[in-house]
Parts: C-alpha cells; structure tokens; sequence
C-alpha cells in the first residue's frame, strides 16, 4: 500500500512528507550569461496568460549597474515569510514540489506577502489584482519552466534542494554561486 504525503502546509503548519526521495526544485540564474533581455519575462507572462506582458511574469529581470543583469523568482523558502504574512491563508506550500501556491479563491491582493518576501519574488496580478509567484509552470500545460526553455544564453537553471535540510534560501543561492553553473554542451548558446 502507498504511503500517503500531506501535499501542503498552510500558516507554518508543521508536517513532513513520509519519504526522503522528495527533491524541491527552484530557479537560478547565471548572472555571468544573463544578457537581461527580458525574454523570461515574455515567455512566463505569455505561458501563464496568454500574453506578452512581463508586469504580470512571475520571473523578473534585475539589472545592477552598469553591467550585472540577472533574474529572480521564488526560492520556495524552507519556513516562507508570505506563508506567515498572508493574513487569509491564501499561501500554501505544496510538500511534496516544495512550490509555494496562491489559492486565487482566497487571495484578495492586499500585497502582504508582497512586501514580506525578503527576494522581491512576488507581485500582484496587474489585471485580476491577485498575488502571483512562479509556481515552476505547474499551473500551466508545459509543467516545467519555460523560461529555462526559452532563454536564449541558457542562463536559467533548475536547482534541485534538499527539502529535509532547515537551510536558509540565501545561503543555498550563495552556495550554488561558489560552486559555479554546468557549463553549456558546445554550440547550444547563442554569442
């Protein structure tokens, strides 16, 4: 018989998967191949509504002056600041993906989570007013990222993470920026 997995955490709740095979997966962008030419904005925004409008991605590009360019999303932090700050429990992290959901039926777009994300990784839905985050393109058709699909210097990486390891999402960004990127196969990406 299968063992059963609670697949989600509301408010700080606190239960673990039956399993140590789960991984978490999040975003990580080179910033060393990022161009920032937006395209992961475009493609996000076009995935999950239909349209080219990068104010409604659920990635968005960071430009440092005069020369760094990079891209951020949600990290799926281990103990998640929106979860804690959403005032309805719209905010829920799946256990089993480690991917941060947004109950659109609950959210009232009050941007709390907005402003308690230490990574500027959430943002309010321009036209239905409701928060949104990257959800790792789960909620669309493709179930994996695009904006990995699509960028152009293959700067976008999935990170697999240790979902049983109480480490801080910084230090784990930190981590995989010592250690390095895998370089690219020979002619994949564009100079």
């Amino acid at each position: 018989m299968a063992t059963k997995v609670n697949k989600s955490v509301k408010n700080n709740e606190s239960a673990k998967p039956d399993t140590a095979a789960i991984v978490h997966k999040i975003l990580v962008v080179d910033p060393v191949r990022c161009t920032g030419c937006e395209i992961c904005e475009s493609v996000c925004g076009m995935v999950h509504d239909g349209v080219f409008n990068p104010m409604n991605s659920r990635i968005h590009r960071v430009r440092i002056e005069p020369v760094i360019n990079s891209s951020i999303s949600c990290v799926s932090c281990y103990d998640p600041e929106c979860v804690k700050a959403c005032p309805l429990s719209a905010i829920t992290k799946n256990l089993e993906t480690g991917i941060l959901e947004v109950d659109q039926s609950k959210c009232d777009g009050c941007g709390a989570c907005v402003r308690s994300c230490p990574f500027g990784a959430i943002t309010v839905h321009t036209k239905n007013k409701k928060a949104i985050m990257c959800d790792m393109c789960t909620s669309t058709s493709y179930g994996e990222p695009q904006c990995v699909e699509y960028c152009p210097k293959g700067a976008i990486f999935i990170e697999e993470i240790d979902p049983n390891v109480n480490e801080d999402r910084l230090e784990t960004l930190r981590k995989i920026l010592h250690r390095g990127f895998p370089q690219p196969p020979e002619g994949e990406i564009l100079n």
